[in-house]
């Protein structure tokens, strides 16, 4: 028995000492040595902790648990010193400047880069100067912290700089309501970086675009004669015959396309949308735009809307068009308007990822807008946790920077 017992255990104990010498050997190994770019990140997260409470995921960062590529750090600081060097006085609460006037970097020349360290060593001066743990950055930041470090944990996003510039935020704006905090963080980002601003959005982040959800439904009278819509309105498809019915001036007898029942002229509204695997286009319309024929739907002739041909191919309809990577092409596309501050965002919903925005400033009613060449699959309209239209009681986030 003694000799059984011993050969059922020994595989166990071997196991358990292979798991030992596995984290020894992972202690000793040495990590590679940082440069210059990622040591300058690994410094202002350490500062940024020290001086704003509940902000210890940023110890992943300056532990280099979470290690960034040195393009990626100059990335951030060059975008982060024009962030600084336009507000001026970047510790005091004289207002933040408007998204227009930060130039973002194009190409890292390193005279700019060498320009840039300069003001961000100078600003991690006056971090230091700063008491530690003197800066609350507000429950909505709070929580949006915890919820990008669980999405970090699960690799559900690839890095920590989120969280770097939500601290950074926070302590830039200095403002005694930082409630919004989180919305001017999405925001900002969507203006400077139109494609794939950011893979995960915060779980506060993303409840605040579903409180514009939106009841969205077709409107018969703008849909092509071919297309197939369902009794509720909410779904359709190409169908195999077209259909006789009168060509109203605002049905689309060319694209396999219809619009919405109801257009928007102020606020913030949001829908999400069940798209086929082929072809299908959404976005909006403006109230001028041409219906008939097949003109192009872009920007040019009142559309911005994003568009996948062939299954591969997801473009944004500028002039000219905006090619976007495989990799954002998703199964449940969510669309947030907000009017007011001039930003239609595209959104992953599945990964809550963003996808693309276009900016601009809204002057005309704007109609939801939806397109698919599928006969098989319908496109599906969803009204997440629908509630009456966000109306946008508070003043537009801009008049907050």
């Amino acid at each position: 028995m003694m000799q059984c017992f011993h050969f059922m255990v020994e595989p166990a104990k071997t196991l358990t000492t292979k798991i030992k010498e596995s984290h020894k050997r992972g202690k000793k190994e040495k990590k590679e040595p940082l440069d210059e770019d990622q040591l300058l990140v690994v410094e202002l997260a350490r500062d940024l902790s020290r001086v704003c409470q509940s902000s210890a995921i940023l110890e992943h960062i300056w532990k280099q648990d979470d290690s960034w590529p040195s393009s990626l750090c100059r990335t951030f600081v060059l975008q982060w010193a024009s962030m600084l060097e336009s507000k001026k006085r970047p510790m005091q609460t004289d207002g933040w400047p408007e998204m227009d006037e930060v130039k973002q970097p194009k190409l890292i020349d390193e005279q700019n880069l060498i320009k840039a360290k300069t003001v961000i060593h100078n600003w991690i001066k006056d971090l230091r100067a700063q008491p530690e743990q003197s800066v609350w950055p507000g429950e909505p930041v709070v929580k949006a912290l915890e919820d990008l470090q669980s999405a970090w944990r699960w690799g559900r996003m690839p890095n920590l700089l989120p969280a770097m510039e939500l601290v950074m935020w926070t302590l830039i704006v200095q403002r005694p309501d930082k409630d919004t905090i989180p919305q001017q963080w999405l925001m900002w980002k969507q203006r400077t970086q139109k494609i794939g601003a950011t893979s995960y959005i915060p779980l506060p982040v993303w409840e605040w675009i579903s409180d514009a959800a939106v009841d969205v439904t077709l409107n018969l009278d703008t849909a092509n004669p071919d297309l197939f819509i369902s009794g509720d309105e909410k779904r359709m498809r190409c169908g195999f015959e077209r259909k006789d019915i009168p060509n109203y001036h605002q049905r689309f007898d060319g694209w396999w396309c219809a619009a919405g029942v109801e257009g928007f002229t102020s606020g913030r509204h949001y829908w999400e949308v069940e798209v086929g695997e082929r072809d299908w286009r959404l976005g909006v319309a403006k109230e001028s735009a041409l219906r008939k024929g097949f003109k192009s739907l872009n920007t040019d002739t009142g559309y911005l809307t994003l568009r996948l041909e062939r299954g591969t191919e997801l473009k944004a309809l500028t002039v000219p068009f905006t090619s976007l990577p495989p990799d954002l092409i998703p199964r449940k596309v969510g669309i947030h308007l907000d009017f007011d501050c001039g930003q239609l965002s595209f959104y992953d919903v599945d990964k809550k990822g963003h996808i693309y925005t276009y900016n601009e400033r809204f002057t005309e009613k704007l109609y939801p807008l939806f397109g698919t060449v599928e006969i098989v699959k319908d496109l599906v309209i969803k009204s997440p946790t629908a509630k009456t239209q966000c109306l946008c009681p508070a003043p537009c986030l801009w008049g907050l920077l």
